[in-house]
């Protein structure tokens, strides 16, 4: 039996196959309930009044401490670490020696010598094996996000973490506060008291207007969110659940899931050895209509998911050498594609389709049914001209929308197709049932895609604009 990823791929024989048969299915966010009222109306929340996010259970917290933390941190991310001061943030992107994104994260720098990462389990994963294999003076701790289905278990962590987002979101945080409190710049901390507790904070902007992220300790999880929606109740707000959370990507541009660049290069041998055979990369569920028999063509650099301006060749760090060699004008871009409002009623209708097999069925708000999701897109003559990589629907914009790298000779307002479904019928996933593909017309549109993000953002972890 494979005690690790490498013998799992061993095994396996075919990576492409065995991730793309994983059992897994779709990703998960675990223990906040789907719905507080309906999906539609928590969407309309953080564009019209203010929205709580609980992000408290689906990231991974990995805590760096000691005299090597910040070099461990350079030497594994694209980003530059020749200014990090004490209580800012940035978003941490690593690469494998291929050049490949590993994932990314929310970086804070919590005190003298003390980090945590932020994320889903790649980004935690990789830091965690090279601070234990490469000689580093650091002590590391790995909080895991919350069980996908705890089954009425009792779930704890070490930190909540609450976002209050939206165009009341200052008006909510300033009663919270007693009075005003300064808008501190975009990704720096602060403090405030809620409820008589300390409560740190970070300065954000994730639903296009000033918010805040908000973390203290995990036993004061109700205490706070209950302070939270009694100060935000005059002001509209609305808790948001598991189903429509994720669907802000849609419209803010952010790709979550690129599939870890891990699988093939001899470079990483040592950490598919290391990864257990239970990890999210050994169980991975690689999803949609995009088939490669090479796991490489499933790899995604920094410049295709729109982090080019991250890269910074001031230090070196795992897959310079690679990066080095990338002509970033060749690169594919990251665009939205706005989905045909025909073409999507035709999905929609799949689960009363009485007299054919039907197509893959489109779930709302989050359409994807894989932990990393890719959907071929092509032209007028067929060919693959980029990938979609996250789909659904946003009530605020009332279309369906996906997040793709293209070409980079496709244009903004180019009509491309994306075709939705697996070929052959579908794959084994449990989350997949026989379907036939159907190819959805799209225009080619900008990311963020809605007009309140891409003018209202501040440069950061959700735009291309800005060096971090």
């Amino acid at each position: 039996m494979a005690d690790n990823l490498q013998q799992v791929l061993d095994e396996a024989g075919d990576t492409v196959q065995h991730l793309r048969n994983s059992p897994l299915g779709t990703y998960i966010y675990p223990v906040v309930p789907a719905e507080f009222s309906n999906w539609r109306r928590e969407q309309k929340s953080w564009r019209e009044t203010a929205v709580l996010f609980d992000q408290s259970h689906h990231m991974v917290n990995f805590f760096m401490s000691g005299p090597d933390a910040l070099k461990l941190l350079s030497d594994t991310g694209i980003n530059s670490f020749a200014n990090f001061p004490l209580n800012t943030a940035k978003q941490f992107v690593p690469t494998a020696s291929n050049g490949g994104v590993i994932g990314d994260g929310i970086l804070f720098h919590e005190g003298e010598d003390e980090y945590v990462y932020v994320g889903r389990a790649p980004g935690a994963n990789w830091l965690q094996f090279h601070a234990e294999t490469g000689g580093y003076n650091v002590d590391t701790r790995y909080d895991d996000r919350s069980p996908s289905r705890p089954y009425g278990a009792a779930v704890s962590r070490e930190y909540y973490r609450f976002q209050i987002q939206g165009p009341n979101a200052w008006a909510i945080i300033e009663k919270l506060n007693g009075g005003t409190l300064d808008k501190v710049r975009f990704f720096h901390m602060g403090e405030m008291t809620i409820a008589g507790e300390k409560v740190r904070t970070l300065r954000h902007g994730m639903a296009g207007a000033p918010g805040l992220e908000l973390w203290g300790p995990y036993e004061q999880h109700g205490k706070i969110r209950d302070a939270i929606l009694e100060a935000g109740r005059e002001f509209g707000i609305e808790p948001c659940g598991s189903r429509a959370y994720s669907s802000n990507t849609l419209e803010s541009g952010w790709i979550p899931s690129p599939l870890p660049a891990i699988y093939s290069s001899e470079a990483e041998r040592a950490y598919r050895e290391w990864l257990p055979a239970n990890s999210y990369e050994a169980i991975n569920a690689l999803a949609g209509s995009f088939v490669s028999d090479d796991i490489e063509d499933y790899y995604l650099n920094p410049w295709e998911l729109g982090y080019g301006s991250f890269v910074k060749f001031d230090h070196d760090f795992i897959g310079r050498e690679a990066l080095e060699k990338v002509d970033p004008d060749a690169q594919r871009k990251k665009v939205t594609l706005a989905w045909n409002d025909e073409d999507l009623a035709k999905l929609l209708t799949t689960p009363i389709d009485r007299d054919g097999t039907g197509y893959q069925v489109f779930d709302l708000p989050n359409a994807n049914y894989g932990s990393s999701n890719y959907d071929a897109v092509i032209d007028a003559n067929g060919d693959t001209v980029g990938l979609s990589l996250f789909t659904g629907v946003t009530a605020n914009e009332k279309r369906g929308l996906s997040l793709a790298t293209v070409n980079p000779d496709v244009p903004i307002g180019a009509e491309v197709r994306v075709v939705w479904g697996e070929p052959d019928g579908g794959s084994r996933k449990t989350t997949v049932e026989p379907h036939e593909q159907l190819a959805v017309r799209a225009v080619v549109s900008p990311v963020p895609y809605a007009v309140t993000a891409r003018t209202e953002y501040h440069g950061g972890w959700r735009t291309a604009a800005a060096a971090v």
